[in-house]
């Protein structure tokens, strides 16, 4: 099952609105970067823990 990530659903001072989604790793590994590069958060595995419990699991989509 893919996995989502949405800044919309933890709401910053910058009112980010970028939405990662694919597989758990990809959306790990893309959601550290931008938080390093866009919310100043520094990449820790003990962060990458964190972010793994925010993932939700992405809607099915309709044919």
């Amino acid at each position: 099952m893919r996995k989502v990530m949405d800044c919309r659903d933890y709401p910053s001072e910058m009112n980010c609105t970028l939405a990662i989604s694919g597989e758990e790793e990809e959306v790990i590994a893309a959601a550290a970067q931008h938080a390093v590069a866009v919310h100043g958060h520094e990449d820790t595995p003990e962060f990458r823990t964190s972010l793994r419990g925010l993932m939700k699991d992405e809607a099915p989509q309709h044919a």
